[in-house]
């Protein structure tokens, strides 16, 4: 216990070099912009600005969906997501803004108004090279970006926008082209041409070998398939997985896979459910509610089924401790990955304490393995269920402070859906732990 030594996450250093990227693109934009002698080079040189800027974001939206390990573990699937996102929001206001002052622009040279820009958006897609092919990766983009909307999301399911998803590759391969040889900044500058080869370069690279030929190499190599199917509680089940030597995959408790199981309606689904207890050389186990189409064929897998697995991924493990003492908080089905840190999590009779939130105690997965765990390691579990009228239990901050009087001593590791997530954080700032120390994961991705 006097080893501890907390992985700190990188997430401060690389937005410090991502802001750095963007000066360097603002600089490059402003070295080549002679003096704006009149509105229409203002407007001409607007729309240069906010087409570097989106394309320096593109390659950004692309780096954070490559599953780069660095990113993946050490600062949080999560909060990538959570990166991928606003990264992709700003691109597409971005590229907006760029067609429209751009087309502006031109058509105010041609001696055209305000009124003629589609007119001008025609003319230019059919007379400037690769327009065309960058017109098409704009629609793509704007399709993704409505289909990721929180409402809209939900309407057309997990599986349909996932796949979706996926043309953001040939979008930003098709709008790359008309940057390079419409770019006025490329055309001056060689250097800067060989920068923005390099910086797609590299991202495609890590592309190719993160999204692809490291899960190729993980499946031949380790052959996963479908040992068993549990039913845990009603509704809840636990997929055994066998392969060949499991323990050489780096993975740990807290970790998840993205999950695809070779059956019928299953086998171009990919869904991340995080490892219900500590891998084994020969054994995986995840532990699934079933809320979707695809959470509830899991309990219809026959042994033998093949299984196909990307991962690990997430931070919310072991290395994130800096304490002695650890409180684990889990919600619902969030009990997987708190389920496998409290069997592994080193400490003394006493260290280690579990509050397990659900709304009744049947809905208490894995309940018997947690009580056999607290009584062999001398750890605390504790539970909170709706009274039998169906009040919700009080998780408060003075709640916490009376059941475990040196919270604020603690780190806590926590797991569960987002509005149940938000409510303890608050308690547990109040409390006195300090946000550092409070490490969260959502499921819900």
């Amino acid at each position: 216990m006097r080893r501890i030594r907390p992985r700190r996450s990188p997430a401060v250093p690389l937005l410090i070099a991502l802001w750095a990227g963007a000066a360097a693109v603002l600089w490059l934009w402003w070295d080549n912009t002679p003096s704006l002698a009149d509105n229409t080079s203002k407007i001409l040189a607007a729309g240069r600005i906010t087409g570097l800027l989106a394309g320096y974001l593109m390659a950004l939206v692309v780096l954070q969906m490559a599953r780069v390990p660095a990113l993946e573990r050490r600062v949080g699937s999560d909060r990538v997501a959570r990166w991928h996102a606003m990264t992709g929001r700003y691109t597409l206001c971005l590229v907006l803004a760029h067609v429209f002052l751009t087309m502006w622009g031109y058509a105010l040279q041609a001696g055209k108004g305000l009124g003629d820009i589609v007119q001008q958006t025609i003319d230019s897609i059919n007379q400037l090279p690769d327009m065309g092919k960058a017109a098409i990766g704009t629609g793509l983009l704007f399709l993704i970006g409505i289909l990721s909307i929180g409402g809209v999301r939900r309407l057309i399911g997990y599986d349909t926008w996932y796949h979706v998803h996926l043309l953001t590759y040939a979008s930003v391969y098709m709008t790359f082209w008309h940057q390079i040889t419409t770019g006025n900044e490329f055309a001056v500058e060689p250097a800067a041409k060989t920068f923005w080869y390099g910086l797609y370069g590299v991202v495609t690279a890590l592309v190719l070998w993160y999204r692809i030929l490291t899960p190729i190499r993980l499946n031949l190599r380790h052959r996963m398939r479908v040992e068993a199917v549990i039913e845990e509680t009603p509704g809840i089940v636990s997929v055994l997985i066998g392969g060949r030597k499991l323990h050489r995959m780096g993975a740990e408790p807290g970790h998840f896979f993205r999950w695809r199981f070779k059956a019928p309606g299953m086998r171009f689904s990919s869904h991340p459910y995080s490892l219900s207890a500590a891998p084994r050389p020969d054994m995986l186990r995840i532990t699934v509610k079933a809320i979707g189409d695809h959470t509830s064929r899991l309990r219809e897998l026959e042994p033998g089924t093949k299984v196909w697995a990307e991962g690990p991924y997430g931070a919310m493990t072991a290395q994130r401790r800096s304490r002695g003492k650890v409180l684990l908080v889990a919600g619902g089905v969030g009990i997987t990955p708190m389920r496998a840190l409290f069997e592994t999590l080193p400490g003394a009779t006493g260290d280690i304490t579990l509050l397990y939130r659900a709304n009744t105690t049947q809905d208490l997965a894995l309940w018997g393995e947690l009580a056999k765990i607290a009584d062999e390691r001398g750890a605390r579990l504790m539970y909170a269920v709706n009274s039998p009228d169906g009040e919700r239990p009080d998780i408060s901050a003075e709640s916490l402070q009376r059941k475990i009087p040196d919270i604020d001593q603690h780190d806590v590791f926590m797991c569960g859906p987002p509005g149940f997530a938000q409510s303890v954080y608050e308690a547990l700032r109040g409390a006195g732990v300090p946000a550092r120390r409070i490490h969260h994961e959502s499921f819900e991705m």
